[in-house]
C-alpha cells in the first residue's frame, strides 16, 4: 500500500521563481518512489507545483480544503478526492488522519501553524510520523535557530526534541529520509516524560 504524505506549503503564485522547481521536483520524486500526496487542495502556488507533478508521475493527490476557501474557487478537480471541511481546525485534523508523514515546504503563517501542530502531536506521543522541513534557499534557517533556542532554554525536553523533525536541504534528501523511516515504530513518549529533564 502506498503511503500518503501530507505536504504543507504556500498557495501563493508570486514567490521568487526559485521556489517552484524545488516543489515540483519534490512532487516528481514522491510519485516515483510510491508516495501519494495529501495537501490543501489548491490549484495555486507551491501546493500545486508539487501536487501537479505527483499526479503527472502516477501518484494520487488528496485535497482537504475549508469551505471558505472552496467557495472562492481555488480548488482543483485533479484531486482523486477533495474533502471540504467546515473550518481550518477540522481541515488539519482530516489531513492528519489521511497521512503517514509530513513535509513542510516554504510557506506562510498557515504552514507554520500546521507544522507546529504536527510537531506537538509527535512530542506528546499521539503519533510517530516522519516530519520533514524542506529548507529551500535556507527559508527555515531562522525558524530552526528558534527551535534550537526553545530546546536550549529548556522550553522543550532536549531528549525528546532531537527526533521530532528532520531538516532536509533538497527533495532527494527528503525522499531518502521518508524511505528509510521506521513507520512501524510506536511512540514511547508520554506526557509525563516531557517534563523530565
Amino acid at each position: 500500500m502506498n503511503k500518503n504524505i501530507c505536504v504543507f506549503a504556500s498557495s501563493c503564485n508570486y514567490l521568487d521563481e526559485s521556489y517552484y522547481p524545488v516543489a515540483a521536483e519534490l512532487g516528481k520524486l514522491l510519485a516515483k518512489n510510491g508516495f501519494n500526496m495529501v495537501y490543501g487542495g489548491s490549484s495555486l502556488g507551491l501546493m500545486w507545483a508539487c501536487a501537479e507533478q505527483v499526479q503527472e508521475y502516477g501518484g494520487k493527490i488528496f485535497g482537504v480544503m475549508p469551505e471558505k476557501l472552496y467557495n472562492i474557487g481555488v480548488s482543483t478537480e485533479a484531486c482523486v478526492d477533495l474533502t471540504v471541511t467546515p473550518c481550518m481546525r477540522t481541515r488539519k485534523a482530516k489531513m492528519d488522519e489521511l497521512s503517514h508523514g509530513v513535509i513542510a515546504l516554504p510557506g506562510g503563517f498557515g504552514t507554520l501553524e500546521e507544522l507546529s501542530e504536527m510537531i506537538v502531536q509527535k512530542q506528546l506521543g499521539y503519533n510517530n510520523k516522519p516530519i520533514v522541513i524542506l529548507n529551500t534557499n535556507g527559508f527555515y534557517n531562522k525558524l530552526i535557530e528558534f527551535f534550537d533556542v526553545i530546546i536550549k532554554e529548556k522550553f522543550a525536553n532536549h531528549k525528546l526534541s532531537s527526533n521530532l523533525y528532520y531538516v532536509a536541504q533538497t527533495p532527494k534528501d527528503t525522499i531518502e529520509y521518508l524511505l528509510n523511516y521506521d513507520y512501524s515504530a510506536k511512540s514511547e513518549v508520554s506526557c509525563s516524560s516531557i517534563y523530565k529533564r
